[in-house]
């Protein structure tokens, strides 16, 4: 009995000791690609400012946090939602409906786009100076009702975005065509939207492109280049992101004018 238990004993340590081996390489390549940071804001705040680091151990923890933080997320992106996001490309394509296609493409922009953390917080904050610029009414309803309204906005807007780009991808348009129309069609808009919803467009296009819907509309993209003969995945596979930065800049100034 006590054999058995060691040899489960020693297999569990096997098991740890290798697990942890495995997390060494990208927690130091995590610390790696972090220590540019710490080195800039060490350099200003010594050299410069002249001031020691307030509160340091706060500090030194969450610099740990954030690298432990940054490598699971690492490691989370090539388990789980790349895979995923390419085996259902795969998948689609094989099916060959376009309609389901498209419907799952318009889903998915949508889905990631509305579950954006950085959106949630960027229309949150837009939501409270409108109202304290007397934009809007200065209620929580009023609010509430204009950061929800931009959400869905942006959301509906990088459905769309990824179905467009779904759709060059099948058919093989070049896609500087759709990036130059798109950029053209904002710099119009911007000429007559109202001011106060011109900044808020702009950074729209970038808060969209975040931690959620970067790896699966990538991988969606990737997927079905490497799925359909006579696509080469490094030049039909990646564009998605562009498309689902530039739209909402264009849904959002519309939504501005409405409102």
């Amino acid at each position: 009995m006590s054999v058995v238990s060691g040899q489960v004993a020693n297999g569990y340590v096997a098991k740890m000791n290798n697990l942890l081996v495995a997390l060494t390489k990208p927690i130091l390549e995590s610390a790696k690609d972090l220590l540019p940071i710490v080195a800039v804001v060490l350099f200003f705040q010594l050299l410069v400012l002249q001031q020691p680091l307030p509160n340091l151990p706060e500090v030194m923890l969450g610099m740990v946090l954030v690298v432990l933080g940054l490598t699971f997320f690492i490691q989370g992106l090539k388990l789980g939602l790349f895979p995923i996001g390419e085996s259902m490309a795969h998948a689609f394509a094989r099916k060959g409906s376009v309609f389901w296609l498209m419907l799952f493409a318009f889903s998915l922009g949508f889905g990631t786009t509305i579950a954006e953390p950085a959106l949630i917080a960027v229309a949150g904050e837009a939501a409270s100076i409108a109202a304290r610029g007397a934009v809007i009414e200065n209620t929580s309803a009023a609010m509430e009702s204009y950061a929800n309204g931009l959400r869905l906005t942006v959301a509906l807007s990088v459905g769309l975005a990824i179905v467009i780009g779904v759709l060059r991808i099948l058919k093989g348009w070049p896609i500087h065509y759709f990036i130059i129309g798109g950029y053209v069609l904002v710099v119009i808009m911007t000429t007559i939207a109202p001011a106060e919803i011109i900044g808020i467009a702009y950074d729209s296009g970038g808060v969209t492109t975040s931690t959620i819907t970067v790896p699966l509309v990538t991988a969606l993209g990737v997927g079905l280049a490497s799925s359909i003969k006579g696509r080469n995945p490094v030049i039909d596979g990646f564009g998605l992101i562009a498309f689902a930065s530039l739209t909402p800049m264009i849904f959002v100034m519309a939504y501005g004018m409405l409102i």
